[in-house]
């Protein structure tokens, strides 16, 4: 993808995340999202730090390299897989993608779980949509019943951030 098809998914979805705004709001799940949900002073990788659901997607971040991107201003919608997400893939799949032999596909996964902008679950209620992704394909959502993206259930929304939101999800998402 070039320079110019980048910046042009990434106007997509950032008029996506603005034209999205309205609807009714899916409450946040704190118990998942720990206290860092109340506070939005944690960016996104100390607030999936903090709650302690997230250490593969945490360690798969670091990984990859993206750590300090996802530390960066944003704003990002994170669909956050819990370590039980991570748990659901075939035996040696995690540990395989860790490897830095790897990091090219770790890293089409791992954008593929991010959206540019601020997502909120209230704008995507009653739709159902094809929204850009970081790693420059399309992810599908439908809130036409609770929150799916692609095969993956949201089971807590609107976790607020320093620098985005975070929907956590129950399945690992692939390109």
């Amino acid at each position: 993808m070039n320079i110019a098809q980048k910046m042009t998914s990434m106007a997509s979805a950032a008029i996506l995340s603005t034209a999205l705004l309205s609807a009714t709001l899916v409450p946040t799940d704190t118990a998942i999202a720990g206290d860092h949900a109340k506070k939005a002073s944690a960016d996104i990788v100390d607030t999936a730090v903090g709650a302690g659901s997230f250490n593969t997607l945490v360690a798969a971040v670091q990984a990859a390299g993206l750590e300090q991107t996802l530390r960066s201003e944003g704003p990002f919608t994170v669909f956050a897989p819990t370590d039980e997400a991570f748990a659901k893939l075939p035996a040696g799949t995690v540990e395989t993608l860790l490897k830095p032999e790897n990091k090219d596909q770790l890293v089409s996964i791992l954008t593929y779980h991010v959206v540019s902008g601020k997502v909120y679950s209230k704008s995507l209620a009653g739709k159902t949509l094809e929204a850009p992704t970081v790693q420059g394909t399309t992810v599908a959502i439908d809130g036409t019943n609770g929150v799916k993206v692609d095969n993956a259930n949201v089971i807590s929304a609107d976790i607020k951030t320093s620098n985005g939101v975070i929907h956590v999800i129950d399945t690992v998402i692939m390109p």
